[in-house]
């Protein structure tokens, strides 16, 4: 194992020796390396006179570039785009993300958390989660109605073993947490390390846990950390902020799990690709939230001069440094030029507004789906599951197959739909101007009835 790595296990294990038994191979072996890059940074604070260690080009002290690329970026300096980002990412974008993440979780306050490492996008924070956590062979506990990329990130590229639980009660009422609860009680009972991966707003059915749901989804997690089993919590966030009723729970999960037990990590995985609108800039975070005894000598912040004891803040920055060097070995950095660009619009003084503005728009075309199905005309060609937040909302069909539905409406109408199983159909209704929500239901409902006809 690499010094440096070995160097960072040794952080972690004197802080909380779970955390380094949560850690996947990779994850124990992932440092962040000195050489050229320390250099480089050290040489960036010092070399005044001549550095020559930058591997970009340069022309009369500033970044070269081709005027047929700057003349196109308005508003940001050539030298806050061209060149290479941190492979931890933009520090003052990482400073103000964390900001953020208190003022949109208050339940954080009094709490510590890592600062956010920049990744190129929430699929790519999901990948680096894990990377780091999930090791062949490992359980991981998801929904049985989940982002199909999952399979590919956990199942196929980590190679782990992905159990599923019942999204919601067969009669659609309200998700099933008596089967998250069920499934995550036997699968920690059979392994020292359970991954578990919470998305809400939920794709693709949009749904939100309320308040409660939130508390006892939470409660369930930490009793099984609190009963010696080691978990991993992943809270894909990617919808985060877009909750349209009031009985929704408006924070991240991660907010309650944070710090609560010893044997439990939460990673908060998110970005500005949903909450700002920039999908294409594929600008994402990992932050972590981490216990550890509360008994324990460790210092929570910064580290005692007498025992020089490592801190909680010295875990989070190891952890950091391994989330750094896993980007570092694969894409070596984000975009410079979509973080510059995400910073800058959290700092206009209107970036509240316009969010709001967005977001009001996108609550409006949710409710008025719900104010649309609520026609009885609907009922005996579907059931709509629940849905509160995010870009997507779900119908299962009755007595029809969705592929075949699917493409039926593709072919004929020109309308577009995903099909999820063979009864499960799902809306983007994000994508939707107003008049058309009610204008797509009902040829939904005549390709129904068309299908009927030929069965």
């Amino acid at each position: 194992m690499n010094p440096l790595a070995a160097e960072l296990n040794s952080i972690i294990e004197n802080v909380n020796p779970h955390i380094l038994e949560m850690l996947s191979e990779m994850g124990k072996k992932l440092y962040f390396p000195k050489g050229i890059l320390t250099q480089s940074a050290e040489a960036k604070q010092k070399a005044h006179k001549i550095n020559a260690t930058i591997g970009i080009a340069k022309q009369n002290n500033r970044v070269m570039a081709l005027p047929s690329i700057t003349a196109l970026i308005n508003g940001i300096d050539p030298d806050n785009f061209l060149p290479y980002a941190s492979s931890f990412g933009v520090p003052e974008l990482r400073e103000k993300w964390k900001h953020a993440l208190f003022q949109k979780n208050p339940s954080l306050v009094g709490k510590e958390i890592s600062l956010p490492v920049v990744t190129g996008g929430i699929t790519h924070s999901v990948s680096t989660f894990s990377d780091l956590w999930v090791d062949a062979g490992d359980t991981v506990i998801l929904p049985d109605m989940m982002w199909g990329n999952y399979s590919m990130t956990f199942g196929i590229r980590n190679r782990a073993k992905i159990v599923q639980y019942n999204t919601y009660t067969p009669d659609l009422k309200q998700i099933d947490i008596d089967s998250f609860e069920h499934t995550i009680l036997r699968e920690s009972s059979n392994n020292k390390k359970v991954v578990v991966l919470l998305n809400f707003p939920h794709n693709p059915t949009g749904y939100t846990l309320s308040v409660d749901e939130a508390k006892r989804v939470s409660s369930i997690l930490i009793g099984v950390a609190k009963h010696g089993s080691n978990v991993v919590v992943g809270c894909d966030d990617a919808y985060f902020g877009l909750f349209y009723e009031q009985e929704t729970m408006k924070e991240s999960i991660f907010s309650l799990l944070t710090g609560a037990d010893k044997r439990l990590v939460a990673v908060k995985l998110d970005g500005a690709t949903k909450e700002d609108y920039v999908w294409g800039l594929r600008t994402g975070f990992v932050t972590y939230g981490v216990g550890v005894d509360s008994d324990s000598s460790v210092a929570v912040s910064g580290c005692s001069s007498s025992s020089k004891k490592p801190s909680l803040s010295d875990l989070y920055f190891a952890l950091e440094k391994k989330t750094a060097g896993c980007i570092r070995g694969c894409v070596s950095n984000a975009s410079h030029l979509s973080q510059s660009v995400v910073l800058k619009s959290m700092e206009d003084e209107n970036y509240p507004k316009y969010k709001q503005e967005k977001f009001d728009l996108l609550k409006s075309r949710a409710l008025a789906i719900k104010e649309v199905l609520k026609d009885p005309i609907y009922s005996d060609a579907w059931d709509v599951y629940p849905f509160n937040s995010g870009y997507f909302m779900c119908i299962r069909l009755k007595d029809v197959d969705a592929e075949t539905l699917r493409l039926h409406m593709l072919d004929n109408y020109g309308i577009g739909l995903i099909s999820l199983g063979k009864d499960n159909i799902r809306v983007a209704f994000s994508c939707l101007e107003q008049d058309q929500i009610k204008l797509l239901f009902d040829m939904v409902l005549q390709g129904i009835n068309e299908l009927r006809k030929l069965n």
